[in-house]
Formats: structure tokens, sequence, C-alpha cells
């Protein structure tokens, strides 16, 4: 229902003409907050991929790539095996629960590719360079990891990629699931 003002203005009451409220007000505040959630994940999940930018020691950034995430054991497992290629500006994010020494081979992964080891905080202890394609010898570095990033062979030469550098994610928290 509409009133009009001293002033001229019509304002709404609140209520249709039958005295009912109008919708806006009958919609609970419980169910409004609900909604802004709802809408927020559909946001985030229509959002930019996960990227992993590699910032330089001297705070200038190398590279930045759309990356897929592997925080289950199963992802982990199969990681990029069986892939024929990986786009330049792609890599595969692996996520541990905690930090470790990580080893990893290349069986049935049937491009090169280079292992970047970064700790806890984002900060890379070593480099794997040009893994060979099938080979199931075990590929680690000095250092304990928490991130694994596989990117195509000789991404952190062209890029001037080293250990110090740093990997800073954006779009998404990288948590592992088990």
């Amino acid at each position: 229902m509409r009133e009009l003002r001293a002033d001229g203005l019509q304002v709404s009451t609140g209520r249709a003409a039958s005295g009912r409220p109008t919708w806006r007000r009958a919609i609970s505040v419980g169910s409004r907050i609900w909604l802004f959630f709802a809408l927020l994940v559909v946001a985030q999940s229509c959002g930019d991929p996960a990227t992993v930018v590699v910032i330089g020691s001297d705070g200038a950034p190398r590279a930045r790539l759309k990356v897929e995430v592997a925080d289950t054991n199963q992802q982990r497992m199969v990681g990029l095996m069986f892939r024929d290629n990986l786009p330049a500006d792609a890599g595969m994010l692996f996520v541990f629960k905690s930090p470790g020494r990580l080893s990893f081979w290349m069986k049935n992964t049937r491009i090169p590719l280079d292992m970047i080891f970064a700790g806890s905080t984002g900060r890379i202890v070593g480099i794997v360079a040009n893994a060979e394609p099938f080979s199931e010898t075990s590929l680690s570095v000095d250092g304990e990891s928490q991130f694994v990033l596989e990117v195509n062979g000789g991404f952190c030469r062209k890029h001037g990629i080293q250990p110090g550098d740093r990997l800073k994610f954006e779009g998404f928290s990288p948590v592992a699931k088990d």
C-alpha cells in the first residue's frame, strides 16, 4: 500500500492492499542470510580459476599459472599421468596435509615436467628440472615440502624460477582434504 506524504511523495508502507506484508518484509532475516551465503558460494565457484603466481626473491612476479589442485590422495596418485600436453600457462599443484620429504616419479607421465617443491609458507626449497617421461626413478629435493607444483619441462629455466622464490596462491586456499 502506498501513502501520500504531505510533501507529495508516495511511500510504501510495507503492506499490500490486502493488508499482508510485501514480499520484502515476508522473507525472514534467516532466509536472507542463507540466500546471501548461497549466492556467495555460487559466485566463488564461477570465479577465476585457481592461480599460482611465482614471486622472485626480489619481489617481482616471475610467472602466473592456472592450476589444477590435487588435494586428495586419489588426485595426487594420478597427477598428470596419461596427458599428452599441458598448456604453457598451466600446471598442477599437489597439496599435502603437512610438510615432509616428498618424492615423485614419472610413471605413465608422457610429457617432461619441472617439479617445484615448496614449504608450508610457499617458499621454494628445490626444483627438479625436466623430469624424464615414463621414468620410475624417485625424484625429490633436499628439505621438507608441503606443495609441489608441476609445470612443463623447461618452465623454470625460461622464467628464471629458483629456490628461494615463493608461490603465491590466488583464488583459493591450498588445503589437503586427505
